[in-house]
């Protein structure tokens, strides 16, 4: 569980057992364990990756092996390297060995394609997607930051999967480090992107970066904007501020069939310590305490729970209604009866 340790004024929270789950994959002929934190399956897309490697070895006219063979042959006589020869090598990758080979390729293919558009296929989060299923987040922080590939990971989803990886080891600054390389770089920001960086600040008990971050998120009607928002007003001594909020989120008169936002009693307890030397606000937060009791608004999660409990995410009801506005095979604007495509 996650504790709450007072040191001094402020509160530093400790995690003891983060709020994880685990799933299995088949991988190399064996089962692994892995531990998913803040993005969601959708995001990392694991599985994914891992069927669609399975579906192009069983397509191979030329052994595993072989093929490697080949491409380290290309690279030696500095012969042209194709879309098609890096994306299937990444998807043939099995062993840390194998992936330095992929980053070769990765040199040579941008150092060739730097002024080309790539269209919307996006080598980057393939390429992470093998670091995170090999557990190699030295090497996908390296590849992200690394000036001479500027441009090669130009999309969110790759910096927010390093990101992820580099907090499962609990490498929170580096983490950070992460952040500052996709902002020196330009990468627009996602709402993935936001929440990552919270959790991080959270876990280094960084309270002037987490607020700074916390504005920056627009959609804050959530269970875990709402718990970090009073958990940043107590810790920053805003705390009639902190009681107004509490007090708007009561919920006794919402329908039962209308979602109501919990408030943690982890959160709860350190808002207490923060009100103790003030027995006014200590009897108003008592009430609010009752009402929120009342209404069924109380949770026994820690922040570090809903921090790292991970949704399954949205998808399309039917994949055909899931519309693009450019075609994946010509890049020109689809008509209507193209949809399918």
């Amino acid at each position: 569980m996650a504790v709450i340790v007072t040191r001094g004024l402020g509160i530093l929270f400790q995690n003891v057992r983060g709020g994880t789950f685990h799933y299995q994959y088949k991988a190399r002929d064996c089962w692994r364990w892995v531990k998913r934190y803040l993005l969601s399956d959708n995001v990392i897309r694991l599985m994914e990756f891992q069927q669609k490697k399975v579906a192009i070895a069983n397509q191979m006219y030329v052994s595993r092996e072989q093929y490697f063979n080949n491409i380290e042959e290309k690279l030696r006589k500095n012969e042209l390297i194709l879309k098609d020869d890096l994306k299937m090598l990444l998807h043939l990758c099995q062993t840390p060995s194998d992936v330095e080979v992929a980053k070769n390729l990765i040199y040579r293919y941008h150092s060739e394609n730097r002024n080309t558009a790539f269209g919307e296929f996006k080598f980057g989060p393939l390429f992470v997607r093998l670091c995170y299923e090999l557990g190699l987040e030295e090497t996908a922080e390296e590849m992200v930051k690394d000036q001479n590939l500027k441009g090669f990971f130009s999309d969110s989803t790759s910096f927010n999967i390093v990101m992820d990886m580099l907090f499962m080891k609990q490498r929170y600054e580096r983490a950070l480090g992460v952040l500052l390389e996709m902002k020196n770089q330009g990468i627009k920001f996602s709402k993935d992107t936001y929440t990552l960086a919270f959790a991080v600040c959270y876990k280094m008990n960084n309270i002037v970066k987490a607020r700074s971050i916390y504005s920056h998120i627009l959609h804050t009607d959530s269970k875990i904007c709402l718990n970090l928002h009073v958990l940043l007003l107590a810790l920053s001594g805003a705390q009639q501020t902190l009681l107004s909020v509490l007090e708007s989120t009561v919920a006794n008169k919402v329908p039962t069939f209308v979602k109501k936002l919990d408030i943690s009693q982890e959160v709860l307890t350190a808002v207490c310590k923060t009100l103790e030397k003030n027995l006014e606000l200590q009897r108003r937060f008592e009430d609010v305490c009752d009402s929120l009791q009342r209404s069924g608004q109380i949770t026994a999660l820690s922040l570090d729970d809903m921090l790292c409990q991970t949704s399954n995410g949205k998808k399309p009801v039917n994949p055909l209604l899931d519309t693009r506005k450019v075609s994946r095979r010509t890049f020109k604007p689809l008509q209507s009866a193209l949809l399918s495509e």
